[in-house]
């Protein structure tokens, strides 16, 4: 077992959801646990091989988009156009069994409702190579490409919460800062336009932008320090990795 993660969180309450957080010291594995004020509770557990079903299950059929599987970011366009579906769910599995750690999953009770994937910004070949999201510089930065959040829980701040617990793995991880790639639009756009977050998520959980080299794409960072470097936060919760 891995040493404990310890998460902190500003914006804990969501819509319809527990709004109390408290620190978990059972042994259930990788969480963060939302003590329920009212059921279900909000746990974040790191994507480990013996959850693979519990990805299977979020993502579906469609492999949360289009056939993705994660691999979007992972694969050069030539390399994701042929892998859409099948071949991108094999790929994707073969990295969780590795033990890669590629994303963390968010549940409600024991159901898996929301992921975001979250590596080394070098994991991600598409990203290393787009134009408008070019390397700031040489810190060895971490990077939070994509979310998914099960259809009945948009709209209710779980992305702010898997967001910040991305944060913690990287810092705990020892990365200086974790890097994010929002869409910064008035436009109502549709839930598969806004894959990468948008930018007021980032803003309120204290990223700065560091650079816009496309209209509605702004390069965020957030600073990530030592443990309780960074403390305007009033709940607590603790993350642990099995």
């Amino acid at each position: 077992m891995a040493p404990p993660w310890n998460w902190s969180g500003r914006r804990a309450a969501m819509a319809g959801a527990p709004s109390v957080l408290s620190t978990d010291h059972g042994d259930r594995g990788s969480e963060l646990v939302m003590s329920p004020a009212r059921p279900p509770a909000i746990t974040i557990r790191a994507a480990t091989p013996g959850r693979w079903r519990d990805v299977e299950a979020l993502f579906g059929e469609n492999g949360a988009c289009g056939g993705c599987w994660c691999q979007f970011w992972k694969q050069t366009q030539a390399q994701y156009r042929a892998g859409k579906g099948a071949p991108n769910r094999r790929a994707f599995r073969r990295q969780v069994a590795a033990g890669v750690v590629p994303g963390l999953l968010a549940y409600a009770g024991d159901e898996p409702v929301g992921w975001v994937a979250v590596e080394p910004r070098a994991a991600y070949a598409r990203l290393v190579a787009a134009r408008n999201l070019v390397a700031v510089d040489g810190a060895p930065v971490w990077s939070v490409p994509c979310f998914f959040v099960k259809r009945a829980w948009r709209g209710r701040g779980l992305a702010g919460l898997l967001l910040e617990a991305a944060a913690e793995r990287a810092r705990e991880a020892g990365a200086p800062f974790l890097e994010g790639y929002p869409v910064d639009s008035k436009a109502a756009l549709g839930d598969a336009f806004v894959y990468t977050g948008v930018h007021s998520t980032f803003v309120r959980l204290g990223f700065a932008e560091v650079v816009r080299k496309a209209r509605t794409r702004p390069v965020m960072r957030l600073a990530l320090g030592r443990r309780g470097a960074r403390r305007r936060v009033t709940r607590a919760a603790r993350l642990r990795a099995r």
